[in-house]
């Protein structure tokens, strides 16, 4: 018997051997899949739990129950910073269009592409502080570009971010640029996967312009699309980085969103409400939830209808 096992053992017939390629992937996976468990899901349920309690971060926690998501009900800054998110998710949207018509431009095969392509990129690569100083410069009402523009038309100056009517405007239209360069970049490297077969079969029966991007390009970069719309759709949720270096929150907090109102009232000086926030981050994250869902939903259904 034991000379059995030994010789199973020399041809390599051990559990290990028989089971290492289906195990190797698992255990490449498993320090990424440890550090989502504990830095992703482990904090989404603890700011349920959070959310139930009345915390100031340090003392001892008091059970409220709902108490926080009846607050939020007659909070009007909770239902300004929801419209100002519902405002930042419909105008994002817009950075999917500008990047597949940038992507395709440079696509082409033209002189001095390579500069365009650095110049379109340079918005990526850029920190979301460097984007958020540069529109504040811009927007000055004092030495801003912008209104130097105004002023050669012979309009008057506007202070954008001071101006509760145009403040989420503004700093919407500065979040545009970086992200218009992301969806450039995911655009790009679908175009790149676009079989160059079907385009010719297209030209052959007649397809050119809107026909050849609508019936055989734009079908093949659905993956690049869906990407495009998760990530801009989160990116317009969780907006946070701009508002705080260009406003904080102002002009008497019109530019809030709830990201921004989650921190301040659960970490700044308006009082360290942590199941406040906690709730806030809560719908938050259903709302987010909930679109992602309904994409993720979509894509599955067309890939069963195939």
């Amino acid at each position: 018997m034991a000379d059995g096992t030994s010789r199973a053992a020399e041809k390599g017939d051990s559990w290990w051997h028989r089971n290492q390629q289906a195990l190797s992937p698992w255990l490449f996976l498993a320090p990424g899949v440890l550090f989502f468990l504990v830095y992703v899901i482990f904090p989404i349920f603890q700011s349920f739990n959070i959310s139930f309690y009345d915390w100031d971060g340090l003392g001892a926690k008091k059970f409220i129950g709902l108490y926080n998501y009846e607050d939020l009900y007659w909070d009007e800054a909770f239902y300004t910073s929801l419209k100002n998110n519902l405002i930042w998710l419909v105008l994002y949207l817009a950075a999917i269009p500008a990047g597949l018509f940038i992507a395709l431009f440079l696509n082409q095969t033209v002189t001095g592409i390579r500069l365009y392509k650095s110049l379109f990129f340079f918005p990526f690569v850029i920190s979301q502080v460097v984007v958020g100083l540069v529109f504040t410069w811009f927007y000055d009402p004092t030495f801003g570009l912008l209104n130097i523009l105004l002023g050669s038309l012979g309009m008057d100056p506007i202070n954008v971010l001071g101006d509760e009517n145009y403040v989420t405007f503004g700093i919407i239209f500065a979040g545009l640029w970086p992200q218009t360069a992301y969806c450039m970049i995911l655009y790009l490297t679908g175009l790149n996967a676009v079989d160059p077969e079907q385009i010719e079969a297209g030209r052959l029966d007649g397809a050119k312009g809107w026909k050849m991007l609508w019936y055989i390009i734009l079908p093949q970069l659905r993956p690049a699309t869906f990407i495009a719309f998760v990530v801009t759709i989160i990116g317009a949720l969780r907006s946070f980085d701009l508002i705080s270096i260009m406003t904080n929150g102002g002009p008497f907090g019109a530019s809030r969103v709830l990201s921004f109102y989650m921190f301040e009232v659960a970490l700044s000086e308006y009082g360290f409400r942590m199941g406040y926030g906690a709730a806030i981050a809560v719908v938050l994250f259903l709302i987010m939830l909930m679109f992602i869902a309904y994409f993720l939903w979509s894509m599955y259904r067309e890939e069963k209808g195939r």
